[in-house]
């Protein structure tokens, strides 16, 4: 089958698309789309984390037909114009980053509670982020991360 799905707002096709492959599959392997993280397969871990529709989800538990005509945004897709978005940044800054492989998914979680609570508690973050496991950092600097890009000092602008 076909897949015709608006991606980090482009228009994009994967041809011969098996019906059990995932969005995280197809992002990945089929549309060159490195960035969402395929770890655990099982919507456990949020490496994967893209939005759907404007609704973050794992994309490892979706499958492909399900984008069919819908909008997904990716971690890639929350950059724009060559600069990263606050909260890329802000990982950045805030030293949240060791192996990167849970950073993807954190980083839509995070932009999705940020949507959400501007201003969140350190619960609220807590809570948000759950979903998202990290085995490096400790989490103490991805809620470091959470805080910088909160308050705006990242200096990018949204």
């Amino acid at each position: 089958m076909r897949v015709t799905a608006t991606i980090n707002g482009e228009l994009m096709h994967a041809d011969d698309v098996w019906e059990g492959e995932s969005l995280l599959y197809i992002l990945r392997e089929r549309l060159g789309l490195p960035g969402s993280k395929n770890a655990c397969e099982q919507g456990e871990c949020g490496s994967c984390t893209v939005y759907l529709d404007g609704v973050a989800v794992c994309a490892c538990l979706v499958a492909a037909g399900q984008a069919q005509g819908r909008e997904v945004v990716t971690v890639e897709g929350l950059a724009s114009g060559g600069e990263l978005h606050p909260v890329q940044e802000a990982f950045m800054r805030a030293g949240a980053v060791q192996c990167g492989f849970c950073t993807p998914g954190l980083i839509v979680a995070t932009h999705d509670l940020l949507r959400r609570v501007p201003h969140p508690t350190d619960l609220e973050i807590r809570e948000a982020l759950a979903g998202n496991l990290c085995r490096c950092t400790g989490y103490e600097k991805i809620i470091a991360a959470v805080r910088l890009a909160a308050s705006g000092r990242t200096g990018n602008a949204e």
